[in-house]
């Protein structure tokens, strides 16, 4: 049970950051991730989620996520700071107490990560990182000393918000869009794999969808390739609003349940039209 906790909070917080040390590129793969222009998301957003676990096809409320963001400055310049949180319901903290938190400084200009921190305690285990992406040496600095980066790197955080200024009208089906990921002291090469758009219904309500399918590392809770399944609404803010994945264990889901201060009206949802 512990581990099975552990690992539905993560995607959670992440959403879709599970990655492979790939180093080879990908065939139908898009390169993009330098300097893209914000499109989706503003100062000010706050999104809500529940996380579900689910054994023999019963679902049980397992937990919250929620992910803010606020205009800031650091540095003298101005970023947008996400901050991703995520929590164990109290009769599950008995079991394993989670208390997770994710933060990324992001610059408005770019999207480009200039900081992240990592701050969790997961049934007694705890770890903080401090990460500060030096953009003109290419360097990462942690805790543990100095990292060599790519120019464009992301975090874990910052990777879901540029994937949601992703033009999915330009891709068809299968096409991967990739990018790196500095975490723990490595980098990442990780990709997501466009699959189209359907409708989905979730515990929050219908909604016209894009559909994809991130890469999982195979371990001990996820089996590896693409097992679990993203939709984000069709609409300008690409706002995740279904995560599925099997697991040793059961089954994981995600749901939106709230939002607010969306940068435009959400209409994708079917059941507000």
């Amino acid at each position: 049970m512990k581990g099975i906790l552990k690992l539905i909070f993560l995607p959670a917080i992440i959403l879709m950051a599970f990655t492979t040390k790939a180093k080879a590129p990908y065939a139908n793969t898009y390169y993009d991730s330098c300097g893209i222009k914000n499109t989706a998301f503003q100062a000010g957003e706050k999104v809500t989620f529940k996380v579900y676990y689910a054994v023999a096809g019963i679902y049980v409320d397992a937990g919250t996520a929620t992910f803010t963001n606020t205009l800031e400055n650091l540095n003298n310049r101005p970023v947008y700071h996400i901050v991703g949180e995520g929590h164990t319901n109290p009769s599950y903290d008995i079991f394993y107490k989670v208390r997770d938190k994710y933060e990324t400084y992001i610059d408005t200009a770019t999207l480009q990560a200039l900081k992240f921190v990592r701050n969790v305690n997961e049934g007694g285990y705890k770890k903080y990182q401090n990460v500060t992406f030096n953009k003109t040496a290419n360097t990462a600095v942690t805790n543990d000393g100095v990292f060599n980066v790519p120019a464009c790197v992301q975090d874990v955080v910052s990777s879901v918000f540029y994937a949601r200024n992703i033009d999915f009208d330009k891709l068809q089906p299968n096409d991967k869009i990739a990018f790196s990921m500095f975490l723990d002291n490595e980098v990442y090469n990780m990709y997501i794999r466009y699959l189209g758009k359907e409708t989905v219904k979730t515990k929050y309500g219908k909604f016209d969808a894009i559909k994809f399918k991130p890469l999982l590392i195979k371990g001990t809770i996820f089996e590896g390739g693409e097992q679990m399944t993203v939709w984000v609404t069709d609409d300008a803010n690409h706002i995740p609003v279904r995560i599925e994945s099997p697991i040793a264990v059961g089954k994981v889901k995600i749901d939106m349940m709230g939002h607010e201060n969306l940068r435009y009206p959400l209409t994708s949802a079917i059941k507000r039209r």
